[in-house]
């Protein structure tokens, strides 16, 4: 299969999402300001950060809150993406994020957060079938015909048959409920972060489902990574996580393959700049001035692409504001230097509540 077949155009329902490469929803990552800078260098439909259903049903309209339902026009389509223990309280948040401007609703099956699965949500539903297609049902008749639901699982609680026959059961039934696609992460949640995406397991996925939509997920942090998972497996579409933070030029240097043309050079330390100075002042004008401590993350992850990343790395870690921000962009990206692909590895080693 050439890469211009496997970028054959990804519609979920009725929402056209066009090119099959998007970004997944990353718990404290997928914000509105990255969502935007994902959008900007190619993606074609970002999933926002995960929501508690409780936290959005008693969510008031307050300006220190509003950036949780944030969107702009220039992101749809956009995914909102849910997560609870209640039936009930599941589909009241699944209507808030409606009310938002979400064009799709996602449900998560497939978080195997300690603290999330000792509250009975996120991969906790893989465990127990009824309930999780309780949910499912609960949602899609709460969430307006014309708003697609979806659903996020993991391959199973861990390996045993027992999983596995759950596995199928909440994919078959949450189809037969009338979801318009489903993202397979090919780790178990006992896995966590920990060992290889069994791709083997989303090729049989798609097998069994046959024309249904299927994205795949996990270990995909190069452009070609995305590529080789759609030949290998099948699947309608990818969704890049962790692969993403920091590197949303993902996006872009996989269209370019896509279309046949040479994969784009790292960006180099002048455009990488431009960006993360973008980044923080998108930030900044959603979240106020002090958000100098919540934008390190982001600068850590930025790093990856800097030839010192490793001190270029500490330095973000100590940014207290814009002026300290300017200052490493001063004196860390003053040169244009070539940039560098990231680590992969950098990025396994650290785990999110939506899995890369």
């Amino acid at each position: 299969m050439s890469t211009t077949q496997a970028a054959t155009n990804l519609s979920i329902g009725n929402v056209e999402i066009g090119f099959p490469v998007v970004q997944a929803a990353l718990s404290g990552y997928s914000d509105w300001p990255m969502r935007v800078i994902a959008k900007r260098h190619g993606a074609s439909y970002m999933i926002c950060e995960v929501m508690l259903d409780k936290f959005l049903v008693e969510l008031k309209e307050r300006k220190r809150t509003s950036h949780f339902l944030h969107i702009s026009d220039e992101e749809h389509p956009v995914g909102g993406q849910l997560m609870g223990s209640e039936p009930d309280s599941f589909a009241e948040g699944a209507r808030k994020l409606v009310d938002a401007g979400f064009d799709i609703i996602d449900i998560n099956f497939g978080c195997p957060v300690k603290k999330v699965l000792g509250k009975c949500r996120g991969g906790y539903h893989l465990g127990q079938p009824k309930i999780a297609l309780e949910i499912v049902k609960k949602t899609r008749d709460t969430v307006p015909a014309n708003i697609p639901v979806t659903v996020k699982m993991r391959r199973g609680i861990d390996d045993s048959q027992e999983s596995r026959d759950h596995f199928f059961e909440i994919l078959d039934g949450a189809f037969s409920l009338g979801v318009a696609g489903i993202t397979v992460h090919g780790r178990t949640v006992k896995q966590k972060y920990i060992g290889p995406s069994k791709w083997d397991f989303l090729r049989e996925v798609k097998r069994h489902v046959g024309e249904k939509v299927i994205l795949g997920s996990g270990d995909l942090f190069t452009p070609e990574s995305c590529f080789e998972m759609i030949q290998e497996t099948g699947v309608d579409g990818v969704t890049v996580a962790r692969g993403a933070i920091g590197n949303p030029w993902i996006f872009e240097q996989a269209r370019a393959i896509s279309e046949g043309r040479p994969k784009p050079n790292p960006p180099g330390l002048h455009r990488q700049r431009d960006v993360i100075k973008e980044h923080y002042q998108l930030a900044e004008e959603i979240y106020g001035e002090r958000v100098g401590p919540m934008m390190r993350k982001f600068g850590i992850k930025y790093s990856a692409l800097h030839p010192e990343h490793v001190e270029v790395r500490k330095a973000f870690t100590k940014v207290k504001d814009f002026s300290q921000w300017n200052a490493v962009l001063d004196k860390w990206y003053a040169e244009d230097l070539p940039g560098v692909f990231p680590d992969g590895r950098l990025h396994k080693a650290q785990g999110s509540c939506e899995n890369g």
